[in-house]
């Protein structure tokens, strides 16, 4: 007994965080896995419906709106129609999926998906499918999905070449890339850099100095994750604890003042070309007849704040704007601890009588600087 080694508190915090860090890495995979496998299965039963679906003819090209609109009904499933198709083209190129369903899964699952699946997959020749790979040139569809999330798959799926997403696939799992480095990757290039590069392993290297690698916390940040575990976005995209509570402040700051705001909704989800962006206030101004766009940086003025900000004015502008509404306002509020700073975002507007009433029923920039500095303080 005098020989075994004596636990002490420093060893005890140590042996907390080890099982932490192993029980968090376990249930992003486990999340993980469980959305790419249901979008995958959600691809597959639009495939089916198209080819085999005895009332198809029905909804033709519509199929996907109306898809969209009865799913959303069920006030569960919120699957846009870009998301649809971006399912059924996941099920069109990884075909190889089916081999990961347990048999248990599939008769868990509504309409017996395993019986289903099973006898459809066998007739279809792999190489036949568009833009698929031979699983012997790439990894096995079980590596692939405890090795990269569903946003991996969103980006992998837009390239067309099948050469380029197993080269893609490869590197992503061997470097443990995060989404945001796959995409960094894809855009600089990395596949065509590394056809031309007479030093591969040099490329590599370099290329891997360059990449934090993905986190093991989980990701509740991603949109895809976040909405399948059925968390609201504003309890996730709060970049720290203090934004969210200036945040929540400047809601009732903006509110009592009594100039019109008619407060919308916080951290609204906006979608721009497939992806997803988060205003943190937006109110609409019954006087100005406008919506009003609030962002927060907990952070000095960086010019592309402003472009950011610009870019959701001018998607409220084209669809959120109605017929007698004038065009949305952005505000943007940056803070330090010594420092503060208002900034607004016209978006172009060109009524003069408009912005002279506007100037009239904001909030005064002076205003908005106590009021941060103020609550900074209070921090």
């Amino acid at each position: 007994m005098a020989n075994k080694k004596q636990l002490t508190f420093d060893k005890l915090i140590s042996a907390i965080q080890q099982a932490d860090h192993y029980f968090v890495s376990q249930a992003n995979i486990a999340v993980n896995v469980s959305l790419t496998l249901r979008n995958w299965i959600v691809g597959f039963y639009i495939r089916e419906y198209e080819q085999n679906g005895s009332d198809r003819a029905k909804y033709g090209q519509q199929l996907l709106v109306r898809l969209s609109e009865q799913l959303k009904k069920t006030g569960s499933l919120k699957y846009d129609p870009r998301e649809l198709r971006r399912c059924r083209t996941f099920y069109d190129i990884y075909p190889q999926i089916w081999g990961t369903l347990s048999p248990k899964l599939g008769a868990s699952l509504s309409g017996g998906v395993k019986s289903v699946l099973r006898p459809t997959l066998k007739t279809v020749s792999i190489s036949n499918i568009r833009g698929t790979m031979s699983p012997k040139l790439g990894f096995p569809p079980e590596k692939l999905l405890t090795n990269l999330s569903f946003s991996h798959f969103a980006e992998l799926i837009e390239l067309e070449d099948p050469l380029k997403r197993a080269f893609y696939e490869i590197e992503s799992i061997r470097g443990n890339w995060s989404v945001r480095d796959l995409k960094r990757q894809i855009a600089t290039l990395y596949f065509e850099r590394s056809g031309l590069s007479k030093n591969k392993k040099k490329l590599v290297a370099l290329t891997q100095r360059s990449i934090q690698g993905a986190e093991t916390n989980l990701d509740v940040r991603d949109p895809y994750v976040f909405e399948f575990l059925g968390i609201k976005s504003k309890e996730v995209m709060a970049e720290s604890e203090l934004e969210n509570a200036l945040l929540n402040k400047l809601q009732e700051f903006l509110l009592e003042l009594g100039h019109g705001f008619c407060f919308e909704s916080s951290q609204k989800r906006i979608p721009i070309d497939g992806k997803y962006y988060f205003v943190d206030l937006v109110f609409y101004h019954r006087i100005l007849k406008c919506h009003v766009l609030v962002e927060l940086k907990v952070d000095e003025f960086k010019h592309e704040y402003l472009g950011q900000l610009n870019t959701y004015v001018s998607w409220f502008h084209k669809n959120m704007m109605a017929k007698d509404d004038n065009p949305p306002i952005g505000i943007l509020l940056c803070t330090k601890k010594d420092h503060a700073l208002a900034e607004y975002a016209l978006a172009g507007m060109s009524n003069k009588l408009f912005i002279s009433k506007y100037q009239i029923e904001l909030p005064k920039k002076k205003d908005i600087e106590k009021f941060l500095e103020a609550t900074l303080k209070e921090s």
